[in-house]
């Protein structure tokens, strides 16, 4: 008989286990979520990007004062139209004509320009100077002096440089007039032609 009033109290025990087991787990499960956002918390980062875009630059000559381009190949370079005519000279003659020089509107970066012969070749009985004008013309009035009189044609000093600056907004740098006045001596050979090359050449 003691054996049948002990098992009621054996089942009775299981019941209050239960609600402990759970009490735990859910304790742990709160924990492990307070535990993932503190580490969260602790990361940071910081980006930086730079971008970077090239200028342009683009120096052109105009042989009227008006229209403007660029001739980069010497073996097609600009036409100087002296006027008089150079097709019948004889000691005594001087011709002169107007060039003018540019950065275009694209460019962004101020330049100097070197004037020179990409190969100098003397031509006998020719001599010549290269001045700057305020308008362009070589009636314009003379504002400096880059190259002197007397300078054989077809070479040219070293270190003849002038500043070109570059244009604002959709507008062109401003032109730098100049004027080239060639004169013809004693030593000029009766029936001959020559060609004389100038190179304008502009560093940023």
């Amino acid at each position: 008989m003691t054996a049948v009033a002990e098992s009621p109290q054996k089942s009775e025990q299981h019941p209050r286990k239960a609600p402990k087991i759970r009490a735990v787990l859910a304790g742990g499960l709160v924990l492990g979520i307070g535990a993932a956002v503190t580490l969260a918390a602790w990361n940071d980062s910081e980006f930086a990007q730079g971008t970077f875009t090239a200028g342009a630059f683009n120096l052109e000559g105009s042989t009227d004062g008006t229209a403007y381009s660029s001739n980069n190949d010497p073996a097609s370079p600009k036409q100087l139209a002296f006027i008089p005519s150079t097709d019948n000279m004889s000691p005594g003659n001087v011709v002169s004509t107007p060039f003018a020089v540019r950065l275009n509107a694209a460019t962004s970066y101020d330049t100097t320009v070197t004037l020179s012969t990409p190969t100098p070749a003397p031509v006998a009985g020719l001599t010549y100077s290269v001045t700057r004008t305020n308008t362009f013309g070589c009636g314009g009035t003379v504002l400096d002096t880059l190259v002197l009189p007397g300078q054989d044609v077809g070479t040219t000093p070293a270190g003849i440089t002038f500043p070109l600056t570059q244009g604002t907004g959709t507008d062109a740098g401003t032109p730098f007039y100049l004027c080239f006045q060639v004169t013809a001596d004693t030593d000029l050979v009766q029936g001959a032609t020559n060609t004389a090359l100038w190179e304008f050449s502009a560093q940023s």
